[in-house]
C-alpha cells in the first residue's frame, strides 16, 4: 500500500471501527496527518489565528481513531486499548502496538488486510 492509497482508505472508512488495518495504511496515514498538521500550524502562525489548525484536527479526528482502532484489531487488540493513550507511558505501548506485525490469516476482527 502506498500513501495514496493509505490517505485514501482512510477517508473511504472515515468512521469505521471495524476491521483491520494494516502496518502501511496506519503510518501512512500518521504521516499525512503529521504533514497536515505541520501545514495548518504555518498557515496560522502566518495569520495570527488558530483557525486551519482546529478545523484540520476535527477533520481528520474521527479517521485517526478509526485506522488506529483497525490497527490495533490487526494486531489482534481490542480498539479501546486507544485509551491508554491518554497516559505518557500508553502512548510508547501504543506505538510498540501500532509497528508489531498483524496476524497472519484470519482472527476475531476479520480477514488480514491487503498488504
Amino acid at each position: 500500500m502506498n500513501f495514496n492509497q493509505a490517505v485514501i482508505t482512510a477517508f473511504s472508512k472515515y468512521a469505521v471501527f471495524t476491521g483491520r488495518a494494516s502496518r502501511p495504511e496506519f503510518w501512512w496515514f500518521a504521516l499525512f496527518n503529521t504533514m497536515v498538521a505541520i501545514a495548518a500550524t504555518t498557515v496560522d502562525n502566518s495569520i495570527g489565528i488558530e483557525l486551519f489548525s482546529i478545523v484540520a484536527g476535527l477533520a481528520l479526528l474521527l479517521p485517526g481513531l478509526g485506522v488506529a482502532v483497525r490497527r490495533l484489531h490487526d494486531t489482534d487488540r481490542t480498539g479501546w486499548w486507544v485509551l491508554i493513550s491518554l497516559t505518557i507511558v500508553g502512548l510508547v505501548v501504543l506505538i510498540i502496538f501500532y509497528a508489531t506485525p498483524g496476524t497472519p490469516g484470519d482472527n476475531e476482527y476479520g480477514p488480514a488486510p491487503a498488504a
